[in-house]
């Protein structure tokens, strides 16, 4: 999932509201399963409760100002989005098992192909992970990938470390020094309920995207980041106003890209030929 370009650019004070309204207000239409599009009194009414104004929003005519006729386009986007496009990507472990098996019959990998940390019969190879690395393998002939860095990432300037990203990533490629691209990957299969955890994951990717929008503001140095992630019952079922939060922090700019489920299918094998692209240019291998 790529951001929409009129919501991309936004002040801080945007996403200070929409992260006041949907706390407020909530994320889901209660009993339907879906995600919700707040009406222009529930934000009213929200902002009342607890002591906010809202006259940047609705004017004393009760006509939405500019910034409030852009919040409903956003949380309209937002909705339809989750909703119609990243709901039906994505997969339960069957369906994830299905499609990694399809592929490492298919494409014959050398990569690594790394197991789950689940035990007992739940044990299985991580298929998100793998079809991620498979995918990496298959469409960046003739250049290296670190699929498991042990090292922080490190942008360096004139030989010397510029800066050091605070925590490891899933994956860098084609180095975990000077990468074109870095991806963290959150797969939850078979897991039974939404845990901090699972929460923290969504932090963790929010303060890498932090620390990489600084290097590109003050060193003009870019270096691509993806959220990849899937379990229909995690995301979907119990952590709706996560995907709500990953959709925000990809139009805060802290986010290349969000790929869901089966959009890792669709999408990586452009998204790594374009990172090969930027690699011959800058002749790195």
């Amino acid at each position: 999932m790529t951001p929409d370009p009129r919501f991309l650019s936004q002040p801080s004070t945007f996403w200070a509201n929409v992260r006041a309204i949907g706390q407020a207000v909530g994320y889901t239409v209660r009993g339907e399963g879906q995600i919700k599009v707040p009406t222009l009194k529930e934000i009213a009414d929200a902002y009342k409760k607890v002591g906010l104004r809202h006259d940047h929003i609705v004017d004393p005519q009760g006509s939405l100002t500019t910034t409030g006729r852009t919040l409903l386009d956003y949380f309209t986007f937002r909705a339809d989005k989750l909703n119609t496009y990243v709901e039906p990507r994505l997969l339960n472990a069957a369906q994830a098992r299905t499609l990694f098996k399809e592929h490492r019959a298919r494409l014959r990998p050398s990569c690594p192909l790394p197991m789950n940390k689940q035990k007992g019969k739940k044990k299985a190879p991580a298929f998100l992970t793998g079809l991620v690395n498979m995918l990496i393998e298959a469409n960046s002939p003739g250049f290296k990938c670190d699929y498991d860095p042990r090292a922080l990432t490190t942008v360096t300037k004139d030989g010397a470390p510029l800066r050091t990203l605070a925590r490891r990533v899933d994956g860098a490629f084609p180095h975990a020094v000077n990468p074109i691209a870095v991806w963290e990957i959150k797969e939850y299969y078979y897991t039974t309920t939404f845990g901090s955890r699972v929460a923290d994951g969504v932090y963790e990717t929010l303060l890498d995207g932090m620390e990489l929008e600084e290097l590109r503001e003050h060193e003009a140095i870019h270096v691509r980041h993806y959220l990849i992630v899937d379990d229909h019952y995690t995301w979907w079922e119990c952590g709706k106003s996560y995907l709500c939060r990953i959709v925000d922090m990809l139009h805060m700019g802290y986010v290349d890209e969000a790929l869901f489920g089966r959009e890792v299918v669709e999408r990586l094998p452009a998204i790594v030929q374009e990172w090969c692209g930027i690699a011959r240019s800058e002749g790195s291998k």
